[in-house]
């Protein structure tokens, strides 16, 4: 059962509302950072060493302390690995909705409110996972989202980009993630990205986008 449940969570079919986010990848593309398949590869390796480890080792961190984690110490230690509001809006939208989706099929006790990483481990623990296995979800979520988006904006091939996404070395940030979730809360990683923060906020007030982030 926690097999199946961690191919579920890994499915970008599961309905817990990635499909509208491109984790700041449609801000570098109109920035011009990110504009084929090796400039592509650059961004996913950045965010995954970055946004994933911090999101990955949250999530393990949540696993770690089931089935009673301190909640609102993990939720200020996700914020203040989280810069930009508008990164924060866009991780509670998602941490909202997974939850949602999540609690029809497993009896996920935590508050709501919660950013993703976090509402990403409790779901995890609900569903039986490991703390690595929570890890390896959140490094996975944190480059294929930006990855799928790409193949949208840009028009690259999907098997190339999932070539890129193959290349990364997420087993392995996984792995460091959930290690470093079983320390102390405040040692967690959380590495940030200054110019991704601001591409962020730019994002957020433009009229015409197609992915809320």
């Amino acid at each position: 059962m926690a097999r199946s449940a961690l191919l579920l969570l890994a499915d970008g079919r599961f309905p817990a509302g990635g499909h509208a986010h491109s984790g700041g990848l449609e801000a570098a593309v109109d920035d011009g950072r990110v504009h084929d398949l090796a400039s592509l590869a650059v961004f996913l390796d950045g965010r995954l060493a970055t946004v994933g480890m911090s999101d990955a080792a949250l999530a393990a961190a949540v696993v770690h302390r089931w089935p009673d984690p301190p909640w609102a110490v993990l939720e200020a230690e996700a914020r203040a690995r989280t810069a930009a509001p508008a990164v924060r809006a866009a991780s509670s939208a998602l941490g909202r909705q997974l939850l949602r989706a999540a609690r029809r099929l497993w009896a996920v006790d935590a508050p709501d409110g919660c950013s993703h990483p976090v509402a990403l481990g409790a779901v995890a623990a609900a569903a039986g996972l490991t703390a690595l296995d929570a890890a390896s979800l959140a490094a996975h979520h944190a480059v294929t989202g930006p990855a799928g988006s790409a193949v949208r904006l840009l028009g690259l091939d999907p098997v190339a980009v999932q070539g890129v996404v193959v290349a990364l070395p997420v087993d392995e940030v996984a792995a460091e993630a959930a290690a470093a979730g079983a320390g102390p809360l405040d040692a967690l990683p959380g590495a940030g990205l200054v110019l991704a923060d601001l591409a962020a906020e730019r994002h957020a007030r433009k009229e015409a986008r197609l992915f809320a982030s």
